[in-house]
């Protein structure tokens, strides 16, 4: 196993350690696509960089919403948006993007990473994708195994990485309340959440958006959560969004 991954497997047991994931609660993840070569190899991956992990598999749009409704609740869904409906169809990208548009909905605090040969067909649900509250991140099939884990890592520990759709920047006034309260009054995340009278988890949220707005991500700043601020901060001050 490379540097990279090991990497990867410590900042795993760090968030375990910060509260990120329960501690005695068993990682399961759902891992769906209809090729069952890169099915197999994406399970092989991820199970020898999160052991003990249950990984679970589906070939069809049907069988994500089986397997939803059993009593797993998945820490993560690697999915992928070329997919049939069910066994007798063709994979069609439509029925993925609808499909996540669905889930999206259903399932707001649900970690996901997508993982596709065909990124920009989610521009179509940006939208859905900026509102979503759990992580959610973007992998290219052409990405190496190592790139591939690390957005893993990020979706699982409820970060945001849309990076490939970006079009252009777009701010909500929400976002920028967060900057200022944080970097101009020098609040913490508990009195931003009582200042705008929301819950704490809805400003780490906000923050994971606003990261990826500004190209600040923890895979690179080595995942630690005092430099990605440092960085946020930085970069909100170069774009003029605080004085």
């Amino acid at each position: 196993m490379n540097t990279g991954q090991n990497m990867i497997i410590i900042n795993l047991e760090k968030y375990l350690n910060h509260g990120y994931l329960p501690v005695d609660e068993k990682l399961n993840i759902l891992v769906a696509d209809d090729h069952q070569l890169i099915l197999t190899g994406t399970v092989k991956v991820l199970s020898l960089n999160y052991p003990g992990a249950n990984i679970l598999t589906a070939q069809t749009g049907e069988e994500i919403l089986f397997k939803l409704q059993s009593p797993h609740k998945f820490q993560l869904i690697v999915i992928d948006l070329s997919i049939p409906c069910d066994s007798s169809e063709t994979a069609e990208i439509s029925t993925g993007i609808n499909l996540l548009k669905t889930l999206l909905e259903k399932y707001p605090q649900q970690n996901f990473m997508v993982q596709t040969s065909y990124v920009r067909a989610l521009i179509k649900i940006r939208h859905e994708i900026d509102n979503h509250q759990g992580g959610f991140a973007i992998a290219d099939k052409r990405l190496s195994e190592e790139k591939m884990l690390m957005r893993a890592n990020l979706a699982l520990h409820g970060a945001t990485y849309t990076k490939d759709i970006k079009t252009e920047i777009e701010w909500k006034p929400e976002w920028l309340d967060v900057l200022r309260l944080a970097f101009e009054e020098s609040l913490t995340d508990r009195a931003i959440a009582e200042r705008m009278s929301i819950a704490e988890r809805t400003v780490r949220t906000y923050w994971t958006k606003i990261q990826d707005v500004l190209g600040v991500y923890p895979e690179d700043c080595r995942l630690d959560g005092k430099n990605v601020r440092i960085q946020t901060e930085i970069r909100s001050r170069e774009e003029g969004l605080i004085d």
